[in-house]
């Protein structure tokens, strides 16, 4: 089929974000729901990093676009931090920091990987995921804790669970969208 010269391809391009949180927030769950909408409750701790692919529709300087998220996944291992740091981090377009809303110390903790990303990369788009939001009983982190923390960081934020599926894709979503925004200035 020949294509007409008034319809130009789709602009295709690619970005890396990374996901951070402490051990066991379920960050690898996170993508593995965004990526194949399947969730898996066996713990598998990740070893070193793993990266997915994921294409998503967003408009890219003014036009619509193909935006391939290579999504970065870390051992949230405070050891593996610092080695693995430099290069988890390097060319990072996007953030998503998540937390388990029945762990407090991992919502506290999201202040320490911001300040990490923000020294390892400067200023990227970051989205805030309060995450296993389906355990409602267990919750010792409020939704308006997590709306505080997205503010104080001018992030947008998510209660999320890799469980339910619940505001997963949104959040991956507004990430793409900030990214390709960005692309306008």
């Amino acid at each position: 089929m020949m294509q007409s010269p008034a319809s130009s391809p789709l602009r295709h391009v690619k970005a890396k974000v990374c996901l951070v949180g402490d051990v066991a927030v379920g960050k690898t769950s996170l993508i593995k729901r965004f990526v194949t909408d399947n969730f898996d409750d066996r713990y598998i701790a990740t070893v070193g990093t793993k990266v997915t692919k994921k294409t998503v529709d967003v408009i890219w300087k003014g036009s619509p676009a193909t935006l391939d998220l290579m999504v970065w996944d870390i051992m949230g291992e405070k050891g593996f931090r610092s080695l693995l740091r430099d290069a988890y981090f390097e060319g990072a377009q996007g953030v998503i920091a998540v937390c388990d809303v029945t762990r407090k110390e991992t919502f506290y903790d999201l202040n320490n990987w911001v300040t990490m990303v923000r020294k390892q990369i400067g200023e990227v788009p970051i989205v805030f995921l309060g995450n296993k939001s389906d355990l409602t009983e267990r919750a010792v982190v409020s939704e308006e804790e997590l709306a505080r923390m997205g503010s104080i960081h001018g992030a947008a934020q998510y209660p999320t669970s890799a469980k339910s599926g619940r505001g997963v894709n949104e959040a991956f979503r507004a990430l793409a969208e900030r990214v390709a925004g960005r692309a306008e200035s």
